[in-house]
Formats: structure tokens, sequence, C-alpha cells
């Protein structure tokens, strides 16, 4: 009978040990608090990283090769001992495997600028998307959602809806809290209410229909075709641009190129040719500041 419960337990554990669908690397830079003691940070990135990597986001189960790669890099700018609020800035990177090679793709590179939250070394970090816990969880939450939902929509057509919603009901309930960057009334359009709203409106379709074929029907089929593979890539960066049309500098244009504006040179310089004249224009359309990379496109 033990042996039986022992053998549950484990298969228990496997499963919850697949579920977890991000691989995150965690880094808290904390070299700005010279008289603050280290242990603390060095306990939030243990917390941090635990938190990423254990809880399980959805309810499919991911092999270890299927897990999404992210980094999240967390820059301390202040640290108050007397409230244990912490001040930093929040790096969020995450990239996927490109079919048939050993290549991976990145997808985001966001950087939120007002990360705040209290910090108690030895209190649990516990989710619950219906309620807000601490701001420390929703916003990793939050952006463990964007993650996967972005990554979603790479392999499928709009398929990260459900993750979106989730990220989503996470900012509703968090804009109480009192935090910074969870509100539209905060003096930009730049934060966690704007970039998920853009993400979740029909009005910006382009941007996530972009992102599947780009990826799914533009880079996975390059080790087999290479040059069908940088006419679709070329193809999502028009389909990128109808939103140029009506929101200049959108949002989401500049997420997409922050992420991917050193790659469409790479993809783009050397190999097989293909058209660039009409690329390298609509580049220089939607996102002028990178003028000097698309002038290095051959």
């Amino acid at each position: 009978m033990r042996s039986y419960l022992y053998t549950i337990c484990f298969l228990c554990f496997c499963s919850f040990i697949q579920a977890q669908e991000l691989q995150a690397t965690v880094s808290v830079n904390a070299d700005r608090m010279t008289d603050v003691n280290p242990q603390i940070f060095k306990n939030l990135q243990k917390k941090v990283n635990d938190f990423i990597n254990n809880t399980a986001w959805t309810n499919q189960k991911y092999e270890q090769n299927e897990k999404i790669n992210c980094n999240f890099f967390i820059n301390v700018s202040e640290f108050n001992p007397d409230s244990n609020v912490i001040k930093a800035t929040l790096q969020i990177q995450s990239s996927r495997p490109i079919y048939n090679s050993n290549y991976t793709s990145p997808i985001l590179n966001l950087n939120d600028k007002d990360f705040a939250f209290r910090f108690l070394e030895f209190e649990q970090l516990i989710y619950d998307q219906n309620s807000f816990t601490s701001n420390l969880v929703s916003v990793l939450a939050y952006y463990a959602h964007i993650i996967i939902a972005l990554d979603k929509d790479t392999y499928s057509a709009m398929g990260g809806n459900e993750h979106l919603k989730i990220a989503a009901n996470i900012m509703n309930i968090a804009q109480s809290s009192g935090y910074g960057g969870w509100t539209q009334n905060e003096g930009n359009n730049n934060n966690r209410y704007f970039l998920i709203t853009d993400l979740l409106s029909n009005t910006y379709t382009a941007y996530r229909t972009a992102l599947f074929e780009y990826h799914f029907q533009g880079l996975d089929i390059m080790a087999d075709d290479t040059k069908a593979g940088k006419e679709k890539v070329s193809q999502s960066i028009a389909t990128l641009s109808e939103i140029q049309s009506f929101r200049p500098n959108a949002l989401v244009t500049r997420t997409f190129f922050d992420a991917k504006a050193d790659e469409i040179v790479s993809i783009f310089t050397g190999g097989p040719q293909v058209d660039t004249k009409k690329l390298i224009s609509i580049l220089n359309r939607i996102s002028p500041l990178n003028s000097q990379k698309w002038n290095n496109i051959r």
C-alpha cells in the first residue's frame, strides 16, 4: 500500500514538473544599494526564479524541450528598509526555437520602468489570477502570460487569446492597488495597461498576424526553402506596416522592432537574394529610429 502511494505521489510530482511552461533566467542587479544587506537581493532573485519557473501558468503539459526560454532582469534603483519597498526597472525577454535549426528567434524585449513592490524575505509569493496578493506577483504573472500568449501567436494565428485575457484580468485587478504601470492616467502610453489593451484590440491585429507570418510561415520554413522564408518574413513586415496608417509609432510596432531589428538585418544580409527595395522603404517608414540598421541590408 505504501509503495502504491509513493507511486501516485511520484506520478503527480512528474505531472507537476511537466506542467511548467517557462524556462526563465532571473537576474537581480542591486549594485547601487551599497548600504543594504546584499542577501536581501539574493533572496529576491531566488524567490522570483522559483516563482516563475515552478508556477503552472496553463493547464497544458510542456515537455522540457517545449518550455519557453525567457529572461527577467531586475535592476534595483531604490530600497526603503522601513517599508521594505523596492523600486526597480524590469527587462523581459523571450525567444522561441526555429524549426529544423539550432537558432532561437527573439519574440519580446520589453523594459518596464515603473516596477515597485514590497518585498519581505520570508513571505511566500502566492499567485491567484483573480486576486491581488502583491505587486511583485501581479507584475511577474502579467508578463508570464504575455510571454506565453505571444509565443502561442507565433505558432497559430491569434493562438494566445486566452493568456492575453488572463493578463488583462490581472491588470484590471491590480489597478486599485495604487502601484504605477496599471492605469491609463499616468502621463504616457507605454505601460502595462496600454500594452495589453493594444494586444487585445482589433485595431492592432496586424501585429499578432505579423508574428505568425514572420515565424511559422517565414523562419520555420527557411531550413527547407530559404528564399520563400525570407519572402514571407518580408510580407509579415508589410502586414505590420498596416498599423502605421492610423497610429504612427504605435507601442506594438515599437515592441516588434525592439525585439526584431537586428534579426531582420541578419535575415536579409547574405544568402538567397530577394527584392529588398520595398522592404527597406517600409522599414524606414515604420521604424525610422532603426534607419542606420536598415542601411546594412544588402
